[in-house]
């Protein structure tokens, strides 16, 4: 059963492209120094093909994700989906911690800690995020791609995943990662354990767009080509992750009541 989860097709796939595709990263010669600046500002060899994804990505979106999105925003009210959005954080904060402390992040390792235990328990299971509110401890997230960062791995050509979004070869290798050492997919098994696995995947891709509904709106009504202001955006956003500039996880719930 562990075996077949280690063989997720999903996984594989996402292994071979962080590997394969950061081989096609080819930098123009030196006696050509428009391009190289452009290739230093962009990096993005491969963007006839990331702009084919792209497009995949609008269909699938028009057809299912922002439909589901919409649908969830419309029937549950604001309180519901706050209580959602914090049980899925509080479920990641094993993943958080062990890159908190693979980072040698020990003080941050033990907010993580602490807001787990607090959220787990007197937060009902991380509905309320009483770690925040009641005791001042606010979360933030960590992933493997940003360890890998911190250890001095660079992040390669920009990639766009249809499902996935904007990402590259060091941080769609860190989702993989994260994804087979979360706890969550080793602890138990049987039909009602796959269910709730398969359940918090879903949660978590409807919490996810739904949150970024008005964003997206925004970048499609003004910006005159979408595809790069996202690949900027998702770069900027990225180095603020990774150098721990951003504000707190709890804080940017992009939720609208």
């Amino acid at each position: 059963m562990r075996l077949s989860r280690l063989l997720d097709p999903r996984l594989l796939v996402m292994a071979a492209l962080a590997v394969g595709l950061s081989a096609c990263a080819t930098r123009p010669p030196a006696n050509e120094p428009e391009a190289v600046a452009e290739f230093q500002a962009a990096n993005d060899p491969l963007e006839p093909l990331n702009r084919t994804m792209y497009q995949v990505n609008e269909g699938l979106d028009t057809l299912v994700l922002r439909p589901a999105a919409e649908i969830y925003r419309f029937f549950l009210p604001y309180e519901v989906r706050l209580g959602v959005r914090n049980v899925l954080t509080n479920l990641r904060a094993p993943t958080v911690l062990a890159n908190d402390l693979l980072q040698g992040q020990t003080q941050r390792a033990g907010r993580t800690a602490s807001r787990f235990v607090i959220n787990s328990t007197l937060g009902l299971g991380g509905i309320i995020d009483v770690a925040d509110r009641g005791f001042g401890i606010r979360g933030h997230n960590e992933d493997f791609g940003q360890t890998l960062a911190a250890w001095g791995v660079q992040g390669g050509p920009y990639l766009f995943v249809p499902g996935l979004g904007p990402s590259n070869p060091r941080d769609l290798f860190g989702f993989g990662v994260d994804a087979v050492a979360s706890p969550w997919f080793w602890v138990g098994q049987g039909a009602a354990v796959e269910a709730l696995r398969y359940s918090r995947t879903g949660a978590t891709i409807v919490d996810t767009r739904e949150g970024v509904i008005d964003t997206l709106d925004d970048i499609n009504r003004t910006s005159l080509d979408p595809y790069t202001t996202i690949r900027s955006g998702y770069r900027q956003r990225r180095e603020a992750e990774i150098r721990n500039e951003l504000v707190p996880a709890g804080r940017r719930t992009g939720l609208t009541p």
